[in-house]
C-alpha cells in the first residue's frame, strides 16, 4: 500500500497528475521521454524493501530522472546517425563471444591449473632472468623500535636492539610488546627504505649515501625516541635479491602456465573439429581478386 502511495505521487510530480498515453495501454506509465515510456512494473524492484518512505521516493526520483537523461540522449543519437552508424551488431556479437570465451577461460583456469610452485623452479626462473629484476627503490634489512620518551630502561634497550645474541633479541621482543609505540624485528625480511621513512623523522638528501654510512642510527621528535639497526640494504638500479622478489616470481610463473593452458586450449579445440571434419575454408588462389 505503501509502495502505491509512492508510485501515485511520482505521476503527480512528473505528469502533473494527469498520467500521459502509453503505447501499451495494459501498462501502468509513470513518465514519458520523447517517444518512450516508463512503466511502473519496470521499477517495481528498484526500492529494497524496508526502505523509509521518504528514501524511496528519493530513489525512484533519481531513477526517473536518469532513465529520462539517458532515453533522450539515445533517442537523439538515433535521430543522427546514418544508419551504417547506428549498427552495432557486429561490436555486439564480438563483445559476447568475448565474454563468452573469458567465461570459459576463467573456469578452465581454475579447474586446470597447478598452482604448486617450489622454491627450486622459483630460483631457476630468478636466475634465468635477473636481468629483469633491478631494483627501483632502495630497500633494507632492519631492526626498528619506536618508544615515547618515557618509556622506562631506554638504555637497556639501547643495548638490547644492536645486539646479536639469541637471549638479547628474545629481550628486545619481550620489550617491544610492552612498551614500544611501533616495530619491526624481522631481520630476514626485505623492506623498502621509503616505506621506513615515512615512520622515522629521518632527514636526508642522499639516500643510498645514508645507507652506505650508517648502521645504527637514533633520532627523536618531540615525543618519541626511534632506534634503527641496518642489518644489509640494497641499492635502487641494483639486483634485487630473490626472497625480495620470490612472491612476483610466483605471479609471472603462474602467469605464464595460465597463458600456455588457454593457448593449448585454442589449440586443442581446433584440432579437434580439424580432425572431426567440423572446419572447411572456401577460399583458395583462384577465389582471390
Amino acid at each position: 500500500m505503501k509502495q502505491s502511495v509512492i508510485y501515485i505521487f511520482i505521476l503527480c510530480v512528473f505528469a502533473g497528475c494527469n498520467i500521459s498515453p502509453s503505447k501499451d495501454v495494459s501498462k501502468k506509465a509513470i513518465a514519458k521521454a520523447g517517444t518512450a515510456y516508463l512503466y511502473e512494473d519496470e521499477i517495481k524492484n528498484i526500492v529494497p524493501k524496508g526502505t523509509p518512505s521518504k528514501d524511496s521516493l528519493e530513489l525512484l526520483k533519481k531513477y526517473i530522472d536518469n532513465w529520462m537523461h539517458e532515453t533522450l540522449v539515445v533517442q537523439k543519437a538515433e535521430n543522427n546517425l546514418s544508419d551504417e552508424q547506428k549498427d552495432v551488431e557486429k561490436q555486439l556479437q564480438d563483445y559476447r563471444n568475448s565474454l563468452i570465451t573469458y567465461a570459459y577461460e576463467k573456469e578452465l583456469v581454475k579447474q586446470k591449473l597447478d598452482t604448486v610452485i617450489d622454491n627450486q623452479e622459483i630460483e631457476k626462473y630468478y636466475t634465468a632472468n635477473q636481468n629483469d629484476f633491478q631494483l627501483k627503490d632502495n630497500i633494507i634489512k632492519v631492526v626498528y623500535v619506536k618508544v615515547s620518551k618515557k618509556a622506562p630502561n631506554i638504555a637497556k634497550l639501547r643495548q638490547l636492539y644492536k645486539s646479536e645474541n639469541a637471549k638479547d633479541k628474545e629481550q628486545l621482543a619481550g620489550y617491544c610488546h610492552q612498551f614500544a609505540e611501533n616495530f619491526f624485528l624481522d631481520d630476514n625480511s626485505w623492506l623498502l627504505f621509503d616505506d621506513l621513512l615515512k615512520e622515522i623523522p629521518i632527514q636526508t638528501y642522499n639516500k643510498e649515501l645514508f645507507l652506505q654510512n650508517n648502521r645504527y642510527v637514533e633520532v627523536s621528535d618531540s615525543l618519541n625516541s626511534y632506534f634503527l639497526n641496518i642489518k644489509g640494504f640494497k641499492i635502487r638500479n641494483s639486483i634485487s635479491p630473490l626472497s625480495f622478489e620470490k612472491e612476483n616470481i610466483k605471479n609471472i610463473i603462474l602467469n605464464k602456465r595460465k597463458l600456455q593452458l588457454i593457448s593449448k586450449m585454442k589449440e586443442d579445440v581446433y584440432n579437434e573439429a580439424a580432425n572431426t571434419n567440423k572446419t572447411e575454408i572456401y577460399i583458395n588462389d583462384k577465389n582471390k581478386k
